[in-house]
């Protein structure tokens, strides 16, 4: 992998931003922006698979575009935009579409869980999968740091790439899976047997970015942890306790064992991560601020983004499109 190889990565407009999103994925995408050419975009036709008010949708989108600059993403050193506005998207994905297997696509695991026990699914639902490829694709990606729930999904982005060179020669590159190992699953501080969810209702178990530091200070001492008194790293015997080493461990630069080896009771510990925990955000926090009192620069932002997107989207759809036998425009 070179130097400046070209990483890809997306996020849904579903609201408020939480610690899972900002630690396993986002600030990834900061460190990564300095490393690599990289492109980040706020899928918000994903969104539509959901019932979803366009109003709220509209809202969101800009909110998690605030969230993302507030979060370190800077227009200079990246691409972000939003993918509604390259239409290129779309239309990969109908290339894509006329690539992919309606066997792998019922194999999609997020499918098969999100359409089980209902009479009528969107069509939409069931291609979410294709046009996932088509945002990796369309910008010759060679990195997509993806979460193991995403991992089946990058997968068919690969064997779709495999399929469209071998049947109309090389054309698309083929991307590799990137899952970075601290931080990628936080998981919810009442119930840490899964990962941290807005959309499960745990409101002591979810820290958003956006949360005061009380409210962060409150969420952490609550937190579910053990009755043996014993401080140790043990994601197997003590998920409550080595969730909340773990995340000390990320704030704060170091590993969950060297953070066992610092403390003697739970309540230091849970004191400890609280504070490093408000420390980390303050800063997106104040940030976030400063940016949504311009809402006017958020949006040319956005508008300047979309234009560095489209440049490299385009070039690829054409070469995909003329691969496949379009009559290319004059």
């Amino acid at each position: 992998m070179t130097a400046m190889s070209r990483v890809l990565s997306g996020l849904q407009p579903s609201g408020d931003l939480h610690l899972g999103n900002y630690l396993g994925a986002i600030r990834n995408w900061v460190a990564d922006q300095d490393a690599h050419d990289a492109f980040y975009c706020i899928v918000d036709l994903h969104a539509l698979t959901l019932d979803i008010d366009p109003a709220e949708l509209r809202t969101r989108t800009y909110e998690t575009a605030l969230d993302l600059l507030a979060a370190g993403l800077d227009p200079e050193r990246c691409t972000l935009f939003v993918q509604s506005h390259v239409t290129e998207h779309a239309e990969m994905a109908w290339l894509l579409e006329c690539t992919a297997t309606m066997g792998e696509l019922r194999r999609m695991t997020q499918f098969k869980d999100k359409s089980a026990g209902k009479d009528s699914v969107r069509v939409g639902l069931f291609t979410y999968p294709v046009l996932q490829a088509a945002d990796i694709l369309l910008y010759d990606a060679e990195r997509v740091p993806v979460g193991e729930d995403q991992r089946q999904h990058l997968e068919l982005a690969r064997e779709l790439a495999i399929r469209f060179n071998h049947r109309f020669g090389p054309t698309l590159v083929v991307p590799e899976a990137s899952i970075p190992k601290m931080g990628a699953r936080v998981m919810d501080l009442q119930h840490p047997e899964r990962k941290m969810s807005k959309s499960v209702a745990s409101p002591l178990g979810t820290i958003l970015i956006l949360d005061e530091p009380a409210d962060i200070l409150r969420k952490v001492r609550k937190a579910v942890t053990d009755t043996d008194g014993e401080v140790r790293y043990d994601p197997e015997a003590k998920p409550g306790l080595s969730n909340l080493m773990e995340l000390l461990a990320v704030a704060t630069e170091r590993t969950p064992e060297d953070v066992a080896g610092s403390y003697a009771r739970y309540g230091d510990l849970k004191d400890d991560a609280g504070e490093a925990l408000v420390e980390l955000l303050r800063p997106l926090r104040e940030r976030r601020e400063a940016l949504a009192a311009d809402p006017g620069a958020v949006a040319t932002l956005l508008a300047v983004g979309a234009k560095k997107a489209r440049s490299t989207a385009s070039a690829t759809y054409r070469r995909a499109a003329e691969a496949m036998g379009l009559l290319a425009p004059g």
